[in-house]
């Protein structure tokens, strides 16, 4: 995202240990891009804040986010992950278990329409790591899926700069503009944005 030396900076204040590298470099052998030491932190700090012991997540990737959501979550809680494709999900299958980390629902199938299955008002995260444009179909959901107090966690808020680029008009830099606005003049949410890694929409539901 961005090359300044405060970001970079802020970007590489934690490290990533054994467990995270092993997730990582299978995430690079599928081709699958995991969100950045800097996301990981934030993760694991706005979880652990919040006191969450429910979590849905909307693409499991290679488990490196999934990772994160867990090692904040106390004992008894549930990750329920869900992705499309079953090789990204049996590889971090792997990665939870070689990780010690055994509390994961996962779920093998279109993302919209596994959401519609699941109970409403029983989160209290929601955490969306797909692409930018996808983050839209994924508010509504949200909102019926989460508690009073629940939290919205939308990655690649940013798209890589694109959003604040004004020359740029693209439909799906379009999309996520909007929905910036949406969850900015929506009187139920608290929300901010955060330029951590590819930029992180949070919104906490009233």
């Amino acid at each position: 995202m961005s090359k300044d030396p405060a970001w970079a900076f802020a970007e590489s204040y934690t490290r990533d240990d054994h467990a995270v590298d092993v997730a990582r470099t299978t995430a690079g052998t599928l081709g699958v891009t995991a969100i950045g030491t800097g996301t990981f932190a934030l993760l694991r700090t706005l979880v652990t804040a919040h006191g969450a012991s429910a979590i849905v997540e909307v693409g499991t990737g290679a488990g490196v986010s999934g990772l994160a959501l867990l090692r904040s979550m106390p004992p008894t809680g549930v990750l329920t992950t869900i992705d499309i494709v079953a090789e990204h999900q049996q590889a971090a299958k792997r990665v939870f278990k070689q990780a010690g980390s055994h509390r994961v629902r996962t779920i093998i199938g279109r993302d919209t329409e596994v959401l519609r299955k699941l109970a409403d008002n029983s989160y209290d995260v929601f955490f969306a790591d797909t692409d930018a444009a996808s983050n839209a179909d994924y508010l509504a959901p949200a909102l019926r899926l989460l508690r009073p107090g629940g939290m919205i966690i939308f990655n690649h808020a940013l798209a890589h700069g694109r959003v604040v680029d004004p020359a740029n008009r693209d439909p799906d830099i379009g999309s996520v503009r909007t929905l910036l606005r949406t969850v900015r003049e929506n009187k139920s949410l608290s929300s901010c944005l955060l330029p951590t890694g590819d930029g992180v929409l949070v919104a906490v539901k009233q």
